[in-house]
């Protein structure tokens, strides 16, 4: 086979090393969630949080790189006037297409220039699918049964998560040349998740005892919120690289946004940092406030996600000020849950209502900034072809909601007829842990139970806590 010692430039060498780093790096995205889940959940449910956060990861990637990648690609292909955008993106870019499987050096550049990074920037999209529903599932723990979870992530990962992300994410996606903006993925992960974990919470039902005591003294208790600290290092162990990830590198030329604005690395870092450190102090402030150690914890987080799509176009004083607003929103949302009787305390107060209110607050700050379109093209496909307004961001935020919301209510429905999303009362009880896996984790615990074996701590006629048994809230 002809090669093409173009694709192994030292440059494209080095922006594909760069984008490894941040498509692996949302994978440390995934192990943070994990972490804090373990910390948020009872202790008898700590084993089958973590195998079915781990699933709906794995099964969404998988749904990506089989068929998702190229829903994504469709604006490209229809930018540079290919014919049939859609069908040739499947067949270049489905799990066996020719680009998906075919060494870079093997690619004339003229067809796919720097084709290393292409192949990464899939990679970079099933890791960041991955993400997406670790943190849909942390909106439902404790109480989903698993099937619904997993076949509810396939779909997710290959059809809903890619089509928000042609919508709304890219320099030619169909709302970004019309005016919407994103930078660090808030429309395709965090208000596609937030929304998506909404329903599911809605329609599951809350946890035993969140609202109303429940017969049996259970109540939503977390196990360990001191490790809730440690998951949410990690995750921001993890956001420099990611960040980086969320745009273009044009060797001599400069780093631009993912919606090709004019912009900077070190720009990018800084208003990040901006972000995470407004969002830890007032998290900081409030928990202090409130005596509820979870805003100290979380706070960042939630800076991140109201600021996301700034970094690009800020500058650090306005992602300070906006990344401290991000637990303020982010209370009134909780508040607003509990009113509604919605048992989602994380994801939709971190991910949907900063990700919505930052989207939209971008609007008016950035109101006018250039955006949009593609370098060496023209027309309405020209760098900077579209103006930032709120309305876009309103549309773009729409949209999502929709894509992401209405096959997930749908979905819901659907397994509801078919004998329901929700483990039964007795399972909530006992625990998933010794339910699905026989397995308990209790200090106190000499051998696994066996199949059918109710926990010592767990009468087995009434399915109550037996007298004298740790404290069922553990």
């Amino acid at each position: 086979m002809h090669q093409f010692p173009g694709q192994a430039s030292t440059n494209a060498i080095l922006s594909t090393f760069i984008y490894t780093l941040g498509a692996v790096a949302v994978l440390l995205v995934v192990v943070g969630l994990i972490v804090i889940d373990m910390g948020m959940v009872r202790r008898r449910n700590v084993l089958d949080t973590t195998v079915q956060k781990i699933g709906s990861a794995m099964i969404g990637g998988l749904g990506t790189l089989l068929i998702g990648y190229p829903i994504w690609q469709w604006q490209f292909n229809s930018a540079f006037g290919v014919h049939h955008p859609l069908w040739q993106a499947v067949k270049d870019w489905w799990m066996g297409g020719a680009f998906t499987g075919t060494a870079a050096r093997y690619i004339d550049p003229a067809v796919m220039p720097e084709a290393d990074v292409q192949q990464i920037f899939l990679v970079f999209f099933v890791t960041f699918t991955m993400a997406t529903l670790a943190l849909i599932h942390t909106g439902v723990v404790e109480r989903i049964k698993p099937l619904p979870m997993f076949v509810m992530s396939f779909v997710m990962g290959a059809v809903l998560s890619p089509l928000v992300g042609y919508l709304c994410w890219g320099s030619l996606s169909p709302l970004t040349l019309r005016g919407t903006h994103d930078f660090d993925g808030i429309f395709p992960l965090y208000i596609t998740a937030g929304t998506f974990a909404l329903v599911l919470a809605w329609r599951v039902g809350p946890r035993l005892g969140a609202f109303l005591p429940h017969r049996s003294g259970l109540k939503p208790v977390p196990h360990n919120l001191a490790i809730v600290g440690a998951g949410v290092v990690l995750i921001l162990f993890a956001l420099p690289f990611i960040t980086i990830g969320s745009g273009y590198i044009v060797p001599d030329v400069g780093f631009f946004g993912i919606s090709m604005t004019q912009s900077g690395i070190g720009l990018v870092i800084t208003n990040l940092f901006g972000a995470i450190l407004g969002g830890g102090v007032m998290g900081l402030i409030v928990a202090y406030k409130r005596r509820e150690a979870s805003w100290a914890l979380l706070g960042p987080i939630a800076g991140v996600v109201m600021g996301g799509t700034l970094f690009d176009i800020g500058n650090a004083w306005e992602c300070v000020l906006v990344g401290a607003l991000g637990p303020l929103v982010g209370l009134g949302t909780a508040a607003l849950l509990r009113k509604v009787r919605i048992d989602e305390p994380k994801v939709v107060p971190l991910a949907l209502g900063p990700g919505i209110v930052g989207a939209l607050l971008t609007g008016f700050l950035e109101w006018g900034t250039r955006t949009g379109g593609y370098i060496g093209l023209e027309g309405k496909y020209a760098p900077g072809v579209a103006h930032i307004t709120p309305w876009w961001q309103l549309a773009g935020v729409v949209a999502t909601m929709l894509v992401a919301g209405v096959p997930a209510l749908v979905m819901c429905l659907i397994f509801e007829k078919l004998g329901g999303l929700r483990v039964t009362e007795e399972v909530e009880i006992v625990g998933l842990d010794f339910d699905q896996w026989g397995m308990s984790n209790f200090g106190d615990d000499l051998r696994p139970a066996a199949p059918g074996e109710i926990p010592a701590q767990v009468s087995p006629v009434t399915g109550m806590p037996a007298a004298g048994a740790e404290d069922v809230h553990a």
